[in-house]
C-alpha cells in the first residue's frame, strides 16, 4: 500500500480521505456529516492506496507538544481483514520522527480496541460516548 499525506483541504489526499470517511462513518456508522468533519482544518490526513484506489484513512494532529492524536481511521469495508489499518497506523508512525512527536493518543471506539492493542496501545481512563459509539482513550508512547 502506498501512504500519501497532505495537510490541505484542496488535496486529492484529503478529498480521498474524506470520500472513505463519509463511506465508512456516515453511511456504515450512521455518523452525522457534521460531526464527521468536524475540525477538518489543521489535521494531516492520511490516505493509502492500492493501485491508486484509496482504501483507508486517518488524520492526525498535533494535541500539545509532542503528542499526536489520531482521528478517523478507517479501512473501505471490502479491504478490511488485510492489514492496511496496521500499515497505515505504521506509516504514521514512521511521519512522527520528522515531527519530533514521542506520543500517540487516539479515541478508540470500544469494539476496536483489542485491534490498537495489538499495535502497543493501551487504554486509559473512563469510557465515553462519540457519535452514540462506546469509546476509550488508547495512548502508546513512542520513546524506547
Amino acid at each position: 500500500m502506498e501512504i500519501k499525506s497532505s495537510n490541505s483541504l484542496e488535496s486529492s489526499v484529503y478529498k480521498d480521505a474524506l470520500a472513505l470517511r463519509k463511506e465508512v462513518f456516515i453511511m456504515e456508522q450512521g455518523v452525522s456529516l457534521e460531526l464527521e468533519v468536524a475540525g477538518e482544518k489543521g489535521p494531516l490526513y492520511f490516505t493509502g492506496y492500492l493501485d491508486e484506489l484509496p482504501v483507508a484513512t486517518a488524520r492526525a494532529f498535533e494535541e500539545e507538544p509532542g503528542v499526536w492524536h489520531i482521528q478517523r481511521v478507517a479501512v473501505k469495508k471490502e479491504h478490511r481483514g488485510q492489514g492496511l489499518a496496521s500499515e497505515l497506523l505504521n506509516g504514521i508512525e514512521v511521519s512522527t520522527r520528522d515531527h519530533k512527536i514521542n506520543t500517540l493518543t487516539l479515541g478508540a471506539q470500544d469494539q476496536a480496541q483489542a485491534f490498537y492493542k495489538k499495535l502497543g496501545y493501551q487504554v486509559v481512563g473512563e469510557g465515553f460516548m462519540e457519535a452514540g459509539i462506546a469509546h476509550h482513550r488508547m495512548d502508546k508512547s513512542l520513546l524506547s
